[in-house]
């Protein structure tokens, strides 16, 4: 078996994350560490231009929350613009938090020192931090984008948090023809496809016909969690890797680990 920097150069690796500084990002590391990477987004963003009322209150009442929790590094860069439009200067009330570290360097830039999870990159991370184990009454604010999971707003109600959540973007499928993904995948030679979420794995289903979803089972899916591999195992995919979460390190070290240009599964 080949090893080291001769096996990794024959790994061609598909990175999914939405355009701009995050997928950039991932490719360099994969190119630094001898692979062959190739950007395609299978989900593309986009502000929401005109938020209703209640959600243009929620930005406006940004100091009444005690805590204020940001779920991805795209709801920093979009979130951000929704205050920018209230709050030339961030209150000082509320305790911030980031559901990683990329989230949290973000939010840095704006000279705000957010609570993250660690290593534990979800929402079940952040639920078990100490200062949201006690929130009966307290405000909180999750600012996201349309859709997701829904499971962090849920289980604060449940503590009996009084729950807002801001959505200020919204996740699309990629303008691709029918068939244009699966010719792409043939032609680069793709081996190894990075998953970065559910969204994600959805639309890349969708993009693939049930045909061309058989033809490519056999590609080697890296996940950032249990959650999005389980969905990946019902959609027909069987070799599938799950990182310890979905920074450029987790993924890297789950593909260096897993080896799955040679068959081997983690």
């Amino acid at each position: 078996m080949a090893t080291g920097a001769d096996a990794q150069r024959s790994v061609s690796v598909l990175v999914t994350r939405p355009a701009g500084a995050a997928a950039e990002a991932l490719c360099e590391v994969l190119h630094g560490a001898g692979y062959t990477a190739h950007s395609l987004p299978l989900l593309e963003l986009e502000p929401l231009q005109e938020l209703p009322y209640p959600q243009r209150r929620m930005a406006l009442e940004l100091d009444a929350y005690q805590h204020v929790i940001f779920v991805s590094a795209n709801a920093v860069r979009f979130g951000m613009e929704c205050f920018d439009d209230f709050w030339p200067q961030l209150p000082v009330g509320p305790d911030w938090y980031a559901v990683g570290d990329a989230t949290a360097k973000l939010l840095a830039g704006y000279g705000v020192d957010a609570h993250t999870p660690g290593s534990r990159m979800s929402s079940e991370g952040l639920l078990d931090l100490p200062p949201l184990q006690a929130v009966s009454g307290q405000r909180v604010l999750i600012v996201k984008g349309e859709g997701g999971r829904g499971m962090l707003r849920r289980e604060l109600a449940r503590r009996g948090a009084r729950v807002d959540q801001l959505a200020c973007y919204r996740r699309r499928r990629p303008r691709l023809a029918a068939g244009e993904l699966a010719s792409l995948l043939a032609r680069w030679e793709i081996e190894v496809i990075m998953v970065s979420s559910g969204e994600g794995l959805a639309s890349l289903r969708e993009l693939l016909s049930p045909a061309e979803t058989s033809n490519f089972s056999h590609l080697c899916l890296i996940v950032p969690s249990e959650r999005v591999a389980e969905l990946a195992r019902n959609a027909g995919f069987d070799r599938i890797v799950t990182a310890e979460n979905a920074s450029d390190g987790a993924m890297l070290r789950a593909l260096e680990e897993s080896n799955p240009c040679h068959g081997e599964q983690k």
